[in-house]
């Protein structure tokens, strides 16, 4: 069985979904602290099959050593912890503690199992801002905020932990913009108070919830003045897990691997793009721009394509239409 931490956020549900469909069994640990208990509902209509859930925080080392005694551990998908960049600028020690303790934990219980094959749920926040584009893996490290941080902290004590002991066999997925929902409508993003992402807000707008989107800059050097980003569908990006087991599970050592389309788009053509999926149209608002954004932000992707046979197949377009899907059937 695969352990998939953080299972019932929007990422995690996605891949336990891919996960099964690929013929795997899954047992998920999830505090529900960004989460709700009714998306395991919604994994299990989606796919049809069981999924275990245990209630439960990634650094209670007693309860975690209980599930891999109780369940035939052979691997864990590492999502849990604290995601929101603005959030981890202003509670940096809430971060550090969490999304540390938490790895630190869960690969001590790994260790004394024996279980030594983990995917880990990383970010493009652990890459320098100053690096020319596209990013590649062997690009500059370093972070602009707290969140990132903890992302690349946890890389190097990945890294460490398989020079340290030859048996473990661990990636890390570098993450770009993933959006979208599964096409059935069932699970999506869906964020607690105001969204931080683009495309969460961007359906709250759509739905009514709220009256305008921010565009944070529009004096960007790009062709309309906004920002650029790699965005990549959620399904796809869950795919991309299902791929890095696989290849763990025949690997040893440590990786690190971008997942993104390899593509940028703009703040202005994800609006349109929705706009033309849906028919709704958009109202937003210029803001100044938001200290620490960068103009151009996208992936390489060609480690992902060359070690895990991977690339992404949904395009802006099933995006857009999915994640208003997920919006409106909410």
């Amino acid at each position: 069985m695969i352990l998939v931490t953080g299972g019932a956020g929007y990422i995690g549900s996605h891949t336990c979904v891919e996960l099964i469909n690929a013929g795997h069994k899954v047992v998920i640990v999830d505090n529900f602290c960004n989460s709700d208990p009714s998306v395991v509902e919604s994994i299990r209509d989606i796919t049809g099959k069981d999924v275990v859930c245990v209630d439960a925080d990634v650094r209670d080392k007693d309860k975690l050593l209980s599930v891999f005694k109780d369940y035939d551990i052979s691997a864990v998908v590492h999502f849990a912890g604290h995601k929101a960049v603005g959030e981890s600028v202003s509670k940096p020690l809430s971060y550090y503690q969490n999304n540390l303790d938490s790895t630190l934990t869960l690969c001590e219980v790994m260790d004394m199992q024996g279980v030594r094959t983990l995917i880990f749920s990383s970010s493009a926040t652990v890459y320098d801002p100053s690096n020319d584009m596209p990013l590649v893996e062997s690009a500059t490290l370093g972070c602009t905020n707290p969140y990132g941080w903890t992302k690349l902290m946890n890389e190097q004590i990945l890294r460490d932990l398989a020079t340290a002991n030859e048996s473990w066999s661990i990636v890390s997925l570098r993450y770009f913009n993933p959006i979208g929902a599964h096409e059935s409508g069932k699970i999506g993003e869906r964020p607690s108070g105001i969204p931080n992402n683009l495309m969460p807000y961007i359906t709250q707008v759509a739905a009514g919830v709220r009256d305008k989107l921010h565009v944070f800059g529009n004096d960007y050097p790009t062709a309309d003045g906004t920002g650029v980003r790699d965005y990549i569908h959620v399904v796809d990006l869950a795919q991309g897990h299902v791929r890095a087991l696989e290849y763990a599970q025949e690997s040893r050592g440590a990786q690190s691997i971008n997942l993104g389309s390899g593509t940028g788009c703009s703040v202005l053509q994800i609006i349109h793009a929705f706009e033309q999926a849906t028919g709704i149209t958009i109202p937003y608002v210029i803001d100044p721009r938001r200290p620490g954004d960068i103009a151009v932000c996208f992936a390489d992707t060609s480690k992902a394509k060359q070690l895990l046979n991977w690339q992404t197949q949904l395009d802006i377009n099933q995006m857009c239409e999915d994640a208003w899907r997920f919006e409106s059937q909410s």
